[in-house]
């Protein structure tokens, strides 16, 4: 079926571009043979408006026009689809090379790899890159070891809802959720997918690692508005405890909590063999102590010490 819709739409595409004059729905239901197997008009409607769509999206310009004899046309005018030629100096082709280098261990390989031999084909320049060699010092990557990764970068990409198994930090079982996805983000080393929770009615952040089993996509529209990138790109800082409002002040034990010492924007050594340290306090900082279970203890604020004893509760009781 992926293999007959998609020569549908190249069949269709082919038609509106190669057109001098708006064709009809009439007109191009006799041209292609899809159209023409329809069993009756409304089937045919239905495929075209859906494939007219999926084509709009896809980027290609289609116009609608109005004959003398009113009846509606549609074309694709080629110097409305037609992309200026790829200008890049030396430095931007290095960028895209080295962005290329990130996807080497992920599944986007070959994608990223096929990407840069049509840049380069169509002329973009073949540059220095200061990170090549065998003996390089700097490797850059971005690991993807979540089964969730593609499904999700696939349903982000053509938009479709999908459904799959969540377990939060303090749930001893997973729930199912259906998410319309927006996009993937990778924040300290762990991929996050920031969506539209239709169940919820609002917009969440999941941690991929914490997806069960499989992903299922769903063939329905969106129902609520995607935001621009910036805004994702904010929304996932805020779930993952990047964006901090506050201070918060916790003990912990001597010699335990490395990566808690690390983000302190002050420390107290204690005689007692704990110290005091003052954390910036974001969304999702109770959900990460939590995981240093007895090495620490929450002074302040109250409401953060609340939601820690309510996690730890919940795991208690799994």
């Amino acid at each position: 079926m992926a293999i007959a819709k998609a020569e549908r739409l190249m069949n269709l595409a082919l038609c509106l571009l190669g057109t001098r004059r708006p064709l009809s729905k009439r007109e191009l239901r006799g041209s292609i043979e899809a159209y023409m197997e329809a069993g009756n008009d409304e089937s045919f409607n239905r495929m075209f408006e859906r494939d007219k769509d999926d084509l709009r999206e896809l980027g290609l310009v289609i116009e609608t026009v109005e004959n003398l004899e009113g009846e509606t046309g549609y074309l694709a005018r080629r110097d409305s689809n037609r992309l200026p030629p790829v200008s890049l100096d030396a430095e931007e082709a290095a960028a895209l090379g080295l962005a290329a280098k990130v996807w080497q261990q992920a599944r986007l390989a070959g994608a990223a790899s096929g990407a840069l031999q049509k840049l380069r084909a169509g002329g973009m320049p073949e540059a220095d890159n200061p990170y090549e060699g065998q003996h390089s010092a700097i490797e850059p990557r971005i690991p993807v070891h979540e089964a969730a990764f593609e499904p999700l970068m696939l349903a982000c990409r053509d938009r479709r809802p999908v459904v799959f198994d969540y377990r939060k930090s303090t749930a001893a079982r997973p729930e199912t959720r259906q998410v319309e996805p927006w996009a993937l983000e990778c924040w300290r080393g762990h991929w996050y997918l920031a969506g539209y929770d239709r169940d919820r009615g609002a917009e969440r952040v999941f941690r991929l690692s914490r997806i069960t089993g499989k992903v299922r996509s769903r063939a329905a529209k969106y129902t609520a508005e995607v935001p621009d990138v910036v805004t994702v790109r904010e929304t996932v800082a805020s779930w993952a405890g990047e964006s901090a409002d506050r201070s918060a002040l916790i003990r912990l034990r001597a010699g335990a909590g490395y990566p808690l010492r690390a983000k302190a924007t002050a420390v107290r050594e204690g005689a007692d063999g704990w110290d005091e340290l003052e954390i910036p306090y974001g969304h999702g900082l109770d959900a990460w102590l939590v995981e240093f279970g007895p090495d620490v203890v929450v002074v302040g604020p109250a409401d953060l010490r609340a939601d820690v004893v309510d996690r730890l509760r919940a795991v208690a009781g799994a």
